[in-house]
């Protein structure tokens, strides 16, 4: 039932794999332990999150109870769970690129959390920085962006904050099933709009007013607050817009209520919260694959092939058999399954998927990881298509690092790739997005 219900909404089959590959437990773990002790600095290094700020030039700046305002949250910021509650887009579940989220203000100045465009997007890295109007810097779009912003949602970053997520998420009743009249997409948060609208009105000085519910690249609903908290569909004049942390039931919510996620899958500091009185098993959040011999149909019996040595081998067959079977195969193109299964493990394994996604989010150590686990750690990879996403992974790491550098010009960059590809070559929707 539950696979049938993932296969009906394709929102909870898009979050259910980013759960599973987007921000890996042993990210989770580093991080956490460099936050308890005090480093909020190596607590983000450990999540992949760039610090371009400097509380000390903050403080010059903008004065020492400013300062000490950014310090306070800095060390209470969770790097993993922003990460984790990141705005993401179809169909890979990536970070959303080129986007700058407010996570704080002061007044006017905010705390951001920024993305690279999506030409040097590789490793899925964050970075935080100052915004106070100015344009400065290499970023594509420096801006807060109104549709995404934390600042609002604190408890989607902040380990002070983190009890409001069961309350702010609707989690502590079910829905009302309230029709509005108007036909919706799937995981529209209706029951929390008008209770997230006037926490917005109120954060922009307003008493009541209207709000703006985006719900695709065309549609927009209006929440006026002013007439009973009504709904219509129109074109609306300027005004706030809801963020999308409000406009959507949470994706781990969701995931729980179609019993297509366990508890202990999601994010420590998420389950004990939408989950109370559940507390962590001994095993680890994201399964983690077994390393043991594997069979292969060879000539007619049963073979074991299996790491020895850093190595992918062959258990049932002899060295003198193998170095003959390994010349006729070089002379008649026929080789022994069981070479033939681990040539082909090592130029394109079944577990390639699993392989590119992990590079995809940026966990590098688990795709080495996976690729030792199937080939040994001392194999060479021959030319083949694990070599090629290896080698593309590499490639796309010097792009970001020139982004950074503000050398984008030098590498591949947007001009040698205007549009973001999928692997059949068909162009992306990069700004498809799931909440």
């Amino acid at each position: 039932m539950h696979h049938s219900i993932a296969n009906g909404d394709s929102r909870l089959s898009f979050w259910l794999r980013v759960r599973e590959f987007a921000v890996p437990s042993s990210m989770i773990e580093s991080a956490t332990a460099r936050r308890a002790a005090g480093d909020w600095a190596g607590a983000c290094a450990a999540a992949h999150v760039d610090v371009d700020l400097n509380p000390r030039h903050a403080a010059r700046v903008h004065g020492r109870e400013f300062a000490a305002r950014l310090r306070d949250d800095l060390r209470h910021l969770a790097p993993d769970l922003l990460r984790w509650h990141m705005p993401r887009i179809a169909p890979d579940g990536l970070i959303r690129p080129g986007v700058t989220v407010s996570l704080a203000r002061y007044h006017e100045v905010h705390l951001v959390a920024r993305t690279p465009p999506a030409w040097a997007d590789a490793g899925q890295r964050i970075s935080l920085a100052l915004w106070d109007g100015s344009r400065s810097g290499a970023h594509p779009h420096p801006r807060p962006h109104q549709r995404f912003r934390l600042d609002l949602h604190r408890h989607l970053w902040d380990v002070r904050r983190v009890g409001e997520l069961r309350v702010r998420s609707g989690a502590d009743r079910q829905p009302d099933g309230r029709d509005l009249g108007v036909p919706l997409p799937q995981g529209c948060a209706v029951d929390r709009w008008a209770a997230e609208a006037w926490t917005l009105l109120r954060a922009e000085g307003r008493a009541a007013g209207a709000v703006a519910v985006r719900l695709g690249r065309r549609r927009q609903l209006v929440l006026d607050l002013d007439e009973g908290a009504a709904f219509q569909v129109r074109t609306a004049p300027v005004m706030p817009v809801l963020p999308d942390a409000a406009t959507w039931v949470l994706p781990d919510l969701a995931l729980l209520r179609a019993g297509l996620i366990e508890a202990d899958r999601l994010h420590p500091l998420v389950a004990p919260v939408l989950v109370p009185g559940h507390s962590p098993d001994d095993t680890p959040r994201s399964p983690e694959r077994e390393a043991g011999t594997r069979l292969v149909e060879c000539r007619g019996a049963r073979h074991r092939i299996a790491v020895v040595h850093g190595v992918l081998v062959p258990l049932d067959h002899d060295p003198a058999e193998i170095r003959r079977e390994s010349l006729l195969a070089a002379l008649t193109g026929t080789p022994l399954p069981c070479l033939r299964v681990i040539d082909e493990t090592h130029r394109a394994p079944e577990d390639l998927i699993d392989v590119r996604t992990r590079l995809d989010h940026g966990d590098t150590a688990g795709a080495l990881a996976a690729v030792e686990d199937l080939l040994g750690p001392d194999a060479p990879l021959p030319r083949g298509a694990l070599r090629e996403e290896l080698e593309t992974a590499a490639q796309r790491r010097i792009d970001h690092g020139l982004f950074r550098a503000g050398l984008d010009g030098l590498g591949q960059g947007p001009a040698a790739r205007p549009d973001r590809r999928s692997r059949d070559g068909r162009a992306r929707p990069r700004h498809a997005t799931y909440r």
